[in-house]
């Protein structure tokens, strides 16, 4: 195991976790829809539990924890077109950004165990895996929502 190499690999997470939070957190304060506001605090609750597991491991490292979100490339387009998506409440749109954001947290978690396995340890694994099954449970609910919607 690389220190180094596993620092900055939970440090990805602890991103991918902050841009859920800020991102449910302005979806939260957007939508009139109370099922929404509700969920959206759920998810918030989900990754503000992962960040804490994911600062805590990062700091026994010795590792500075990352601050602050992704602001480069799809991902930032994609939570901006959430944002603009809020404004005109439309809530098969925000569901679509939410899915979308979703699937890039997958992504980011599919690639720590993917390409940094080597570098973490048998419990960093465990944990990154039983967070990726946590958020798996937040994108099916977002997928039936819109399935409920139809047309997707």
């Amino acid at each position: 195991m690389k220190k180094e190499k596993a620092i900055d690999a939970l440090n990805s997470l602890v991103t991918i976790n902050n841009d859920r939070i800020e991102g449910y957190e302005t979806a939260s304060k957007e939508t009139e829809e109370p099922d929404l506001k509700t969920l959206f605090a759920q998810f918030i609750s989900t990754s503000q539990k992962c960040r804490q597991e994911l600062v805590r491991e990062v700091t026994a490292l010795g590792g500075e924890v990352a601050e602050g979100t992704k602001t480069s490339g799809k991902f930032f387009r994609a939570w901006m077109d959430f944002k603009v998506a809020l404004s005109g409440k439309d809530r098969k749109a925000i569901l679509n950004s939410c899915e979308f954001g979703e699937e890039k947290a997958k992504d980011t978690y599919d690639d720590a165990l993917e390409n940094d396995s080597e570098h973490l340890t048998g419990d960093h694994r465990n944990m990154i895996i039983n967070q990726k099954a946590m958020l798996k449970g937040d994108r099916d609910h977002i997928k039936s929502l819109l399935d409920a919607l139809g047309d997707h």
